[in-house]
């Protein structure tokens, strides 16, 4: 069921739905619900809550000052707090990983397990792996769509993602097509220049079952972030799946496989 709720003067679409044990999923940077409706499992005893983060999907922007990775993980924690929610399983993709990543350090309300999946930080602001959406909101904003677009197809970056990952390059050619292009290139670039805000002592504290997800042939998620995070987190298990750009069906297959071996592994 997808809902709207009101928080900090925004506007915030979730989905909600199923019935069990709450598991907050969050999607990647401009994604929405449906990028975890693809990957996650369908199986009973799970109520799988996603919100569409601020400027992304169905919700509002908001002020482009309260734009960040602490904002989006505030809002997710409103929305815990307004559905009732507590012992909660959390989990997300990419921008995502790193939204609940603070919720497990810095989160109000008890986190039963942990999923991350294809990090895109572990905890340092503006990771190089960031710069191609820096340059895609860049160009965003100054701009028209027509000419950003082509703006990026000649760059470097967007050279080198066609070689070593086009699932990247496809992911952000996809963003020049938005609406409000200018308020959108601004959230690309300012989530790209920011983190979760945690530091390597407070991963090693985090003292739930967690689950790493990671696959090669992904520039803008390097396999080496989870084999990083599953090391500094204990209790943590890394599972390796197929990239996307060898076989988008085998990825999703993999990563349902790996979350419902993992969800199961916790009832």
């Amino acid at each position: 069921m997808i809902s709207f709720f009101a928080h900090d003067g925004v506007e915030l679409c979730y989905r909600d739905g199923g019935a069990g044990d709450p598991v907050l999923f969050q999607h990647g940077l401009g994604g929405d619900e449906k990028q975890v409706a693809d990957i996650f499992p369908d199986m009973p005893g799970y109520r799988r809550i996603t919100l569409e983060c601020r400027g992304q999907g169905r919700s509002g922007f908001g002020p482009p000052e309260r734009l960040s990775i602490a904002t989006f993980a505030d809002d997710l924690a409103a929305l815990a707090g307004k559905l009732a929610l507590d012992a909660v399983i959390i989990g997300g993709i990419s921008m995502g990983a790193a939204i609940v990543l603070r919720l497990a350090v810095r989160g109000n309300f008890k986190v039963r397990a942990l999923v991350l999946a294809r990090p895109a930080w572990v905890t340092r602001p503006a990771p190089l792996n960031m710069k191609p959406y820096a340059l895609v909101g860049e160009l965003m904003m100054r701009h028209p769509a027509d000419e950003a677009s082509r703006l990026f197809a000649e760059s470097a970056v967007a050279r080198e993602l066609a070689q070593h990952a086009p699932d990247n390059l496809a992911s952000l050619h996809g963003f020049f097509a938005r609406p409000q292009a200018k308020q959108f290139g601004a959230l690309l670039k300012t989530i790209a220049a920011d983190g979760p805000g945690v530091t390597e002592s407070e991963l090693r504290a985090i003292d739930v079952p967690t689950l790493v997800i990671g696959h090669g042939r992904d520039l803008a998620h390097p396999l080496a972030y989870a084999e990083e995070l599953a090391d500094l987190i204990p209790h943590a298990q890394l599972r390796k799946i197929t990239p996307k750009a060898e076989s988008a069906d085998a990825y999703r297959w993999d990563f349902k496989a790996s979350l419902e071996e993992f969800l199961e592994s916790i009832r």
